[in-house]
């Protein structure tokens, strides 16, 4: 206990400690336990940074934010309903819940939750290395709970679910494993991977929502392109839709993908797709339920490569290039700069996208009307017109655009 208290103290923010210092005795004085739990004591451990941390109260969590709050002085957001809190402090952010249990009707279901002690809380969660508390209890500050071994396997660098059922349960724990997996430089152990194995085709029972929702945390990881790479090996890619692959190509446009800055998700998920079929497309998207501005990333994907051999004719001008991507998303246009391996058509993508999104006419539309065109549809044509001429480097000053258009007007 020594050893973890000594732990917290080297490498929690002193604040973060006080805080749970004054935490636990308040659940004391209530009669309440108070633990820390899940991913936060996991880092804890392994010394990696967190600043996410979640408490558990054997208790009443909306009553013991209140009396922390007078005690700490920290205004919590109370959700009565769920019987949680979130207490924020500069970039930290502290989740308190009530202690529950869970149980499944039926596999893929959401559980159904009942209060419960912290051994029942720990049960319901994913893996071992995410199923130890610490105790934040005055008499016990420091203590560590771990009934199921988690310690043990993160000696051993192991991924261990805590039952047979746990995939079968809720599948998305499938994705999670490969999230952690990775991440931490683990392996799955034997027993979990083997039904792991077994179970993939349990992602058949979730939503399309909560696979989607996993997928997504996991292209957001630092080296997504490897949990991908896992997820193929393990049949999870072909449970997701049997067109996906993980391979060496893949791997390779990631690794390109993840020079860029910022990150973003969605363009790893356009080079995931980038192979399939627009039919194949279709059916992924509905799979996971995807909206919005990733489904119709997604769609023009499928629409613009058909047409991307027109980049490639010689003499092209530059404002056929723009002509031809302008209506594509940002992000669109750099899967495929990414994706594509002919040199000349990557090149006249990269120069939209360093360059030919940028240009923009001198001359607008009040400065039409002052040299004497009237509003309507004229007007927008020559504002087109004179932006492609600016592209193709027919005009570069504002009087080279003006003298253009009194040609015009003529």
């Amino acid at each position: 206990m020594d050893n973890l208290i000594s732990k917290m103290e080297n490498r929690l923010p002193q604040e973060l400690l006080t805080f749970l210092r004054t935490a636990g005795e308040v659940a004391d004085n209530q009669g309440q336990r108070l633990y820390l739990v899940g991913g936060a004591v996991r880092d804890l451990l392994l010394q990696r940074p967190n600043l996410d941390f979640d408490l558990v109260v054997e208790g009443d969590a909306p009553l013991l934010a209140r009396q922390l709050a007078k005690a700490s002085g920290e205004k919590p957001a109370i959700h009565r309903q769920f019987g949680t809190a979130k207490f924020r402090s500069g970039n930290l952010s502290i989740d308190l819940a009530t202690a529950r249990c869970e149980t499944y009707s039926r596999p893929g279901a959401l559980p159904d939750v009942t209060p419960g002690k912290i051994g029942d809380d720990l049960l319901r969660r994913d893996f071992s290395i995410n199923a130890m508390a610490i105790d934040l209890t005055r008499n016990s500050f420091g203590k560590l709970l771990d009934a199921y071994g988690g310690l043990n396997d993160l000696e051993q660098r192991l991924i261990r679910i805590l039952h047979e059922r746990s995939f079968i349960d809720d599948a998305t724990r499938i994705l999670r494993a490969l999230r952690y997996e990775q991440r931490l430089g683990f392996r799955l152990e034997e027993a979990t991977e083997k039904l792991l194995r077994e179970h993939t085709s349990m992602l058949d029972t979730v939503s399309g929502d909560r696979i989607r929702h996993e997928l997504e945390l996991n292209l957001k990881e630092e080296r997504p392109e490897r949990i991908l790479r896992r997820a193929e090996q393990l049949g999870v890619l072909k449970a997701l839709h049997p067109s996906l692959t993980g391979n060496g190509w893949l791997a390779e446009k990631f690794e390109q993908a993840c020079q860029l800055q910022p990150l973003d998700p969605t363009l790893y998920m356009l080079l995931l797709i980038y192979h399939l079929t627009e039919e194949e497309n279709e059916q992924l998207i509905a799979r996971l339920s995807i909206v919005g501005e990733l489904g119709r990333n997604m769609r023009q994907v499928l629409q613009l490569k058909p047409m991307l051999h027109t980049l490639a004719e010689s003499d092209l001008p530059p404002s056929s290039i723009y002509r031809l991507l302008k209506h594509y998303s940002l992000t669109t246009i750099t899967a495929f700069a990414l994706a594509c391996d002919t040199p000349i058509i990557r090149s006249r993508l990269e120069l939209y996208l360093s360059d030919l999104r940028y240009v923009k006419p001198s001359i607008d539309g009040e400065d039409l009307k002052r040299l004497g065109l009237q509003p309507g549809p004229r007007m927008g044509k020559m504002l087109q017109a004179l932006l492609e001429a600016k592209l193709d480097g027919k005009v570069n000053t504002r009087e080279e655009e003006e003298a253009l258009v009194r040609q015009w007007l003529k």
